[in-house]
C-alpha cells in the first residue's frame, strides 16, 4: 500500500498558514476546524509544519502564553515528509522514528496532502480486515478431500 491510497480515501482537504501569522489565529483555525495540525506555506513552497505540540512547547516557554508569537516562532522548520509513492511500511517507520504524527505529502515542490498517524493506523486495520475476510472466505471455500468428512460434520 502506498500513501496515494490513503490520500484517494481521505480526500485532499487542506489547511495552510503563513509563518507571519499570530499563533494564536493558527491555533483558533485548529480549534474551529478540529485539526491537529497545519501545514506552514511561504509563496507557495512548504517551510515548516505546526502542530499542537509545538503550540503548547511554544506557550510553556512563554509562561503559559501564545501573545504575539508569530508561527514562525513555534513551527517546525524541517517537517518530515513523503511521497505518493512512498510505501506505508516506510511511512510508519519513518513517524514511529520521529514521534511525528502528521506528515505533509509532497510531490517534488508541490504539497499533495497531510497524512496523520490515524490515517496510517486505519489504512492498516482496513488492509488487515480486508485480508481477514478473503481468508475467511477462502477457508469456508476449502475443497473437501475424498474420504474425508466434510468440515460441518467434524
Amino acid at each position: 500500500m502506498k500513501v496515494s491510497d490513503i490520500l484517494r480515501v481521505k480526500g485532499n482537504t487542506l489547511y495552510t498558514v503563513t509563518p507571519d501569522e499570530p499563533l494564536a489565529r493558527a491555533t483558533e483555525v485548529m480549534a474551529e476546524k478540529d485539526i491537529g495540525s497545519l501545514v506552514v506555506m511561504d509563496h507557495g513552497d512548504l517551510v515548516g509544519m505546526l502542530t499542537f505540540r509545538e503550540v503548547i512547547k511554544q506557550a510553556v516557554k512563554n509562561g503559559g502564553s501564545i501573545g504575539t508569537t508569530l508561527v514562525r516562532t513555534a513551527m517546525d522548520d524541517a517537517p518530515l515528509t513523503c511521497t505518493m509513492e512512498t510505501d506505508m511500511d516506510e511511512v510508519r517507520r519513518m513517524m514511529l522514528d520521529r514521534h511525528a504524527r502528521y506528515m505533509p505529502v509532497m510531490d517534488k515542490k508541490m504539497l499533495m496532502g497531510v497524512i496523520s498517524f490515524y490515517d496510517v493506523a486505519k489504512a492498516v486495520v482496513d488492509a488487515q480486515n480486508f485480508e481477514n475476510k478473503m481468508l475467511k472466505a477462502y477457508i469456508r471455500d476449502w475443497p473437501e478431500e475424498e474420504g474425508q468428512p466434510a468440515a460441518k460434520d467434524a
